[in-house]
């Protein structure tokens, strides 16, 4: 699924080698996808798109925005744009297709469930995009120890770690997958019960976000997932499905995993606290 690292570095390589590009048209659901979500007024995504040129791309939190002269596209979750130059390895299942005037085009096919919408520049209203759009991204200045703290919320409830950093929209682009790293280098365990929490852990939590989510990044994402052109990441993954029963790269201990909220968790119980 796109979390940040993906977004950051899709958005990069389409900012860096889509520029200037001429869509020629569009195919919407070729292929039916029953969680293919699409916003907006699907029936005029072609007045949007085609014939605009790509000017540029950007991310918001796990979200990647295309931008042409007067419109843009934006992909979430499991819509994974991919970009191909030989005709002949175009897929025959997708869907959307974008097709530039130079006969290369970009591919979504949908991982588990996606969203796309396009919509006039300034124009969108989805809350989703809206909320990713405008909070501070944790790669930036402006998120600071005190707004990081600042986003817990001040009741007696329980709240895992995992529930902490990776629910409520509160980090756009922190999800599941990057959490587990972050929490590894953290020393907490991702069921973790945070009203336990001291400032210490506050801040190892805030240290550990801010350094992970930029090694991925500047790595061109996770070796668990790809970029625009079909590559695995260049950051080595600590906890994921590759690492699960080998050896914790601090203690030695084995890996493991259990499943927490609805998803996999990965941890080592002698590095991370719970």
């Amino acid at each position: 699924m796109l979390e940040l690292p993906e977004s950051y570095t899709i958005s990069k390589q389409i900012q860096e080698s889509m520029r200037g590009k001429i869509i020629s048209y569009i195919e919407v659901l070729h292929t039916p996808h029953k969680f293919a979500f699409f916003k907006g007024d699907m029936d005029k995504y072609t007045d949007y798109l085609e014939g605009q040129e790509i000017v540029g791309a950007t991310y918001h939190g796990g979200m990647i925005e295309m931008q042409t002269e007067g419109s843009a596209m934006v992909f979430a979750d499991g819509a994974y744009p991919k970009y191909y130059e030989d005709k002949k390895k175009f897929p025959k299942n997708h869907q959307l297709a974008i097709y530039f005037d130079d006969e290369t085009a970009i591919f979504v096919s949908i991982q588990m469930y996606g969203f796309i919408f396009a919509f006039p520049k300034g124009e969108c209203t989805e809350g989703f995009y809206i909320s990713s759009s405008t909070k501070p991204s944790p790669l930036s200045d402006k998120f600071t120890f005190e707004y990081f703290k600042g986003l817990y919320p001040n009741n007696s409830k329980k709240l895992s770690a995992k529930a902490f950093l990776a629910t409520e929209q509160r980090i756009p682009g922190l999800g599941n997958g990057v959490l587990q790293d972050i929490l590894w280098d953290a020393g907490i365990d991702p069921r973790f019960d945070m009203r336990r929490a001291s400032e210490e852990d506050f801040r190892a939590l805030y240290t550990s976000i801010r350094k992970v989510l930029r090694e991925m990044c500047e790595h061109g994402g996770r070796d668990t997932e790809k970029d625009l052109f079909g590559n695995k990441g260049g950051y080595i993954t600590q906890l994921s499905k590759n690492s699960l029963y080998e050896p914790c790269m601090k203690c030695g201990y084995e890996i493991q995993k259990a499943n927490y909220m609805g998803g996999t968790v990965y941890f080592c119980e002698k590095c991370q606290r719970r």
